[in-house]
């Protein structure tokens, strides 16, 4: 059974940090392409950070870049967000998504909410 669980969302000041933390079991994760995703009230899912398998190699929103720094742990199967330098325009349900390099297959979280107000 795959399962993809987040967690570390709350509510932050402007200007705080947040690490939002994902642990995947059931799928081979060093296949896997992990990214987290946000969807604000009214708005679509958008793609907030991408990191790939081999090399690790990064990619950002234009809106996030700068300030969300996304990693992989392979040995404990997790992949981390670390949200610095929060605005309230981030504040969203974030989720934690998998998708296959061959990309016929594809996993989400339950997702995790962030709220970013003073």
């Amino acid at each position: 059974q795959v399962q993809l669980v987040e967690s570390g969302g709350g509510l932050v000041q402007p200007g705080g940090s947040l690490r939002l933390s994902c642990a995947v079991s059931g799928i081979i994760f060093n296949n896997y392409a992990m990214s987290w995703y946000r969807q604000a009230p009214g708005k679509e899912r958008e793609l907030a950070a991408t990191i790939t398998t081999v090399g690790g190699n990064t990619n950002y929103a234009d809106s996030v870049k700068g300030r969300f720094t996304i990693s992989r742990d392979k040995a404990e199967n997790m992949v981390y967000l670390q949200m610095n330098s929060l605005k309230p325009e981030d504040t969203a349900v974030y989720y934690c998504n998998a998708r296959h390099v061959w990309g016929n297959r594809e996993y989400w979280g339950q997702g995790t909410q962030v709220t970013v107000s003073s």
